[in-house]
């Protein structure tokens, strides 16, 4: 299973590609994509969870679009930085994705991202219906810029 620490990630991913960022949650799947520098990344969609299969599906086609390098899977660690039953569930996610195509995955720390990006929506008095539509594909995007954040630092 091709998972990785940060600097083994990076020299997996090389020649530099994008990356993708995923925050996989119980009903949404929050995506993010980096440049091709791996410098910044953005949000592109979130995907209505359904059958396990549709959902990497359409994770692939998105992969096959931008061209991706690997993927950076959010791990929703407990706040005392434990495992728990979330990080179950994105390990079965994530080896489902690995039958179907095995790409270099680093897998990071998530705690936080939720409340780092919906903190700005609410101070811009953002409604709660635009906010849910949202932060999942920020909250990817978070999870993916600190990544490349820690792979600059590397480099």
């Amino acid at each position: 299973m091709p998972i990785f620490k940060l600097d083994e990630f990076f020299l997996n991913i090389l020649p530099k590609k994008r990356l993708i960022g995923i925050d996989p949650g119980k009903k949404t799947i929050g995506v993010a994509v980096s440049n091709t520098d791996l410098t910044v990344a953005s949000p592109i969609t979130t995907i209505k969870r359904k059958k396990i299969s549709s959902d990497i599906n359409e994770l692939i086609l998105i992969a096959n679009h931008y061209d991706i390098a690997g993927l950076v899977m959010g791990w929703p660690l407990n706040m005392d930085g434990s495992i728990g039953p979330r990080c179950d569930s994105v390990r079965d996610f994530t080896r489902s994705i690995l039958v179907v195509n095995d790409f270099p995955i680093f897998f990071q720390d998530e705690r936080m991202s939720t409340m780092a990006v919906e903190r700005p929506m609410i101070n811009e008095d953002m409604t709660r219906k635009k906010r849910s539509s949202r932060t999942d594909q920020l909250a990817a995007c978070w999870i993916l810029q600190t990544a490349l954040d820690g792979l600059q630092k590397k480099m």
